[in-house]
């Protein structure tokens, strides 16, 4: 089930629903998993000025392996609505960066990214052919990835979605990338080398660093915030390290 905020949030969108009830779904499958708190006025995020409705809701989690599991949902001026995930793992556990992305302005499905980024040198040679042979064959509007995106893995998907078929398959993409996230996790041992676990540590940072480049971010909360809440929800957030 939903948890009640998510129930109670004023977006209906039923594709933001599918994937949100998806990812809590193998974000429950996770051992030891229990809520973060966070300051309350980062929670949940409401406007109702005429003109410039937002609606934004957060959830934090951390489990075994995860240092941090962050789900925002938001919508703006009631047209741009916004699915944001990434589970970053603890630099203990050699697990890769989950995260994806959905932008719908009105109807359409502008951007739909999905990708196990990794977090650790050669970490990709674990899972890149995982990753491959999850069918993607029937998206027709792939997307070129930003000069930024280094980042990514070579099997980062990244598409605009044109048909229900399309979204209803990319749902599918993202249950297949989350089951071999889970998959990986459960079989991640913990590592005690101070230069490993550094090395991680880097990694997420630098994934970090580069997120924070992506300037449509900040494009879209400037349209109702200053400058200063801006940086420190990104920083602070979004992606925080």
């Amino acid at each position: 089930m939903l948890s009640e905020s998510f129930t109670k949030t004023k977006l209906k969108d039923p594709l933001i629903l599918d994937l949100l009830q998806n990812i809590r779904d193998h974000r429950s499958m996770l051992e030891d998993l229990e809520s973060i708190k966070v300051d309350p006025q980062l929670t949940n995020i409401i406007s109702n000025e005429i003109g410039r409705e937002l609606y934004i809701e957060n959830e934090f989690h951390k489990a075994k392996g995860f240092r941090k599991l962050h789900i925002e949902v938001a919508e703006f001026s009631k047209n741009l609505k916004i699915l944001h995930c990434v589970f970053f793992p603890d630099p203990k556990f050699d697990i890769p960066i989950f995260g994806m992305d959905l932008v719908k302005i009105n109807d359409i499905v502008s951007a739909a990214i999905v990708d196990l980024s990794p977090a650790s040198q050669n970490q990709g040679l674990k899972y890149e052919k995982l990753l491959s042979e999850v069918d993607k064959s029937s998206f027709t509007s792939l997307r070129e990835i930003p000069k930024w995106g280094g980042i990514f893995s070579n099997n980062v998907f990244f598409a605009s979605l044109k048909s229900k078929s399309e979204k209803n398959d990319f749902c599918r993409v993202v249950d297949q990338y989350l089951s071999i996230l889970i998959k990986l996790s459960k079989e991640a041992k913990p590592e005690f080398k101070e230069e490993i676990i550094q090395e991680r540590i880097d990694y997420q940072k630098n994934y970090c660093v580069q997120q924070m480049k992506n300037e449509k971010t900040s494009m879209v909360l400037l349209k109702y915030f200053d400058e200063k809440w801006v940086n420190n929800y990104i920083k602070t957030v979004l992606f925080d390290f």
